[in-house]
């Protein structure tokens, strides 16, 4: 018989876990000589049986992390029949949170997987709207889920934050009649831009109190309101010739305006 020891991973998502606390375990003998065997994605008990079949003609340990109840009793017969040693990782876990949580697991491969890639996605959104925030890289436009236009304080950044806690990456790019447009937002189709907009009367109220905020003088043109009307009729002519929608943002809280987002995204087949 081969001097080496085998340990055969098994499991019915990606085996990980069970590869690392088997390489934990193994590095606790001095000079051990193993090989592992990972089957990860397992799904059919045919498959088991052949596998145990094979680790049974070697010096070997099975070591299994499925939540498959079928599945896992198919392992632990075959192992039994054969005479061969394993390692059920998962079975007394869900045991003992059950006793302290009082309900039952789902049962369901991979679901920790499944979390941590919601949760990467979630962080790369979430750089994704930092990066191109106020138009500072117009490269993000063409990579971005959505692209948001609109004047000074129509809540271009708090929004982009806000979905991007949603998974979906946000650029913005602030309208003013001095600046040039970015060329890209004509490269991308129109139903990935939103055009936001505001009352003058409301956003002459939040520049004055931003003025405020920074210690300045609430006389600035920022603020004025002249300036205002020129800087929304300016947004308006760019919206419509672009041939997004617009959210008139003025009375609604962020969650409002991203749930009318959401669901336009929807409507255009976005997410």
């Amino acid at each position: 018989m081969d001097e080496k020891l085998y340990i055969f991973i098994l499991s019915d998502s990606i085996g990980e876990t069970a590869e690392q606390v088997a390489k934990a375990a193994a590095a606790q003998f001095k000079g051990i000589n193993y090989v592992l065997k990972r089957y990860a994605y397992i799904s059919d008990k045919d498959q088991l049986e052949n596998i145990i079949d094979e680790a049974s003609k070697l010096k070997s340990i099975i070591i299994f992390t499925t939540v498959i109840e079928d599945l896992k009793e198919t392992i632990i017969i075959e192992c039994e029949k054969n005479n061969l040693q394993y390692v059920d990782i998962m079975s007394q876990l869900l045991i003992s949170f059950h006793n302290v949580l009082g309900n039952e697991p789902v049962h369901v491969p991979g679901t920790m997987r499944k979390l941590d890639e919601r949760y990467f996605r979630r962080v790369a959104a979430i750089e994704f709207a930092v990066k191109y925030d106020d138009g500072k890289d117009s490269r993000g436009i063409k990579k971005a889920d959505i692209v948001l236009i609109g004047v000074s304080r129509t809540s271009k950044t708090p929004l982009s934050m806000y979905l991007a806690h949603k998974n979906i990456k946000v650029a913005n790019v602030p309208l003013v009649p001095e600046a040039p447009l970015p060329q890209e937002l004509f490269e991308i189709p129109s139903k990935r831009i939103m055009g936001l907009t505001a009352n003058p009367m409301k956003l002459n109220e939040i520049r004055q109190e931003r003025l405020k905020a920074l210690g300045l003088s609430n006389n600035a043109s920022y603020a004025n309101l002249d300036r205002i009307l020129e800087e929304l009729d300016y947004a308006e002519e760019i919206m419509k010739k672009i041939g997004c929608p617009v959210i008139d943002v003025s009375n609604k809280a962020v969650e409002e305006s991203a749930s009318i987002i959401m669901e336009i995204m929807r409507e255009n087949g976005l997410i």
